[in-house]
């Protein structure tokens, strides 16, 4: 599942962009999460992780064009689409790397092609899978889409950002914790292991996910937890 991010301050355009990304989901059998955003104050701040952003040029207070040269000092690889009323930001967009433009009014017929090159692009990057054994057989489930693992007597619990019911599995958390430490998986506690790229706010005590779940250290390895997750962050992945 892709994560989608608009951000656009005027909601019938929003609305329409959502529209079509409904559409296409349909059409091209994909799923996708939709996250809007009105301004890039709130973008800027809160850092929201996408597969692919649509962003509006013409908005108060910090432009589009401004949030995505910022963008690019933190995040290079992101798919970012301009949605505008002016062409010749195009050109300014080759300094950000913009995938492409879109310009309002936007129709139907020229957002296909757009989302069709960044779809491609999407898949690329799609990145590690894990296969787990399940009641139907073996589910091949994307790493990034895993928010954390935790255990429950002999169980192993993983929680898919697709899903909203826990895919439960019999097995070790030390041999989960081998499959997935190379993909960015921390262990913080004796029974929970966490997606660091699902991280969204890091506390004295614990961490924060994107859909809001807490998770806390164990004592014994909150520094070493909090070290891992500086330089995660800072860079070194």
């Amino acid at each position: 599942m892709y994560r989608i991010l608009i951000v656009e301050d005027t909601p019938a355009e929003a609305d329409l962009l959502s529209a079509f990304l409904a559409t296409y989901a349909k059409d091209a059998s994909e799923s996708f999460t939709l996250e809007r955003l009105t301004n890039a104050v709130d973008f800027l701040e809160r850092r929201p992780r996408a597969d692919l952003i649509f962003m509006d040029i013409q908005m108060p207070g910090i432009n589009g064009m401004e949030a995505a040269e910022i963008l690019r000092g933190y995040d290079e690889e992101t798919p970012l689409v301009f949605v505008t009323n002016l062409a010749q930001y195009a050109v300014e967009g080759y300094a950000v790397d913009a995938l492409d433009f879109l310009v309002k009014p936007v129709t139907y017929e020229a957002f296909c092609p757009r989302m069709n090159r960044a779809l491609r692009i999407m898949r690329r990057k799609v990145g590690a899978t894990v296969a787990l054994p399940s009641s139907e057989g073996e589910r091949v489930v994307a790493v990034r889409d895993i928010g954390y693992v935790d255990m429950f007597r002999h169980d192993l619990y993983y929680h898919l950002a697709s899903e909203t019911e826990p895919l439960r599995l019999r097995g070790s958390m030390k041999v989960a914790e081998e499959e997935l430490s190379p993909h960015g998986f921390l262990r913080i506690s004796s029974g929970c292991l966490v997606n660091m790229a699902q991280v969204k706010l890091v506390r004295q005590g614990s961490v924060v996910l994107g859909d809001g779940t807490e998770l806390f250290f164990s004592r014994a390895r909150k520094r070493a937890c909090m070290e891992a997750l500086a330089n995660y962050v800072g860079g070194s992945r």
